[in-house]
């Protein structure tokens, strides 16, 4: 069990043992927990009356799941008192990469859609959306390390049939 995100309960909920895909836990208390969509449906089929119960997330490695557990608690906690600029410099921390880290940012991606956690996938893809945001096709390869794999001629086929994305 991970000490470093070991929590105690708030409130009166429970507490659920979210399991990364490495079988690390990860103790959450519910009412976190379920501002996960996918946690939510999942612990509206246990029994209520189960203690603590497991919830197995085999599509998330476990440093990203520390990572969306510290976003869900944060708003859980600060949502309600944190300014507008507290929340943006907060939200801001957990997209923060680099151009030789860009991965755990595709990790959090991939979590918040598989966890159903709107406003992070919203937020982190905004991210990578201003990454892309007035760069050419080869800027973006460069920047996301894609290598192009069309032949002169198909590219500027392409370029061809999508000339209005440039008008």
């Amino acid at each position: 069990m991970s000490t470093a995100t070991a929590m105690t309960t708030t409130g009166s909920g429970r507490i659920l043992r979210l399991v990364s895909k490495t079988n690390e836990e990860f103790p959450v208390p519910e009412e976190i927990a379920c501002r996960s969509i996918t946690v939510k449906n999942f612990v509206e089929g246990v029994e209520a009356d189960e203690k603590s119960p497991m919830i197995p997330l085999p599509n998330v490695e476990s440093a990203t799941l520390a990572q969306v557990i510290r976003y869900l608690t944060w708003h859980h906690e600060h949502d309600q008192t944190a300014t507008d600029s507290e929340k943006a410099k907060f939200d801001q921390e957990i997209v923060f990469v680099t151009d030789t880290m860009l991965g755990p940012l595709f990790d959090l991606i991939l979590a918040a859609n598989y966890m159903d956690i709107r406003s992070l996938l919203e937020l982190a893809c905004g991210t990578v959306s201003g990454m892309v945001k007035g760069k050419t096709p080869e800027e973006i390869r460069h920047h996301f390390h894609i290598i192009n794999d069309f032949a002169p001629e198909e590219e500027e086929e392409i370029r061809k049939e999508n000339a209005w994305c440039s008008e």
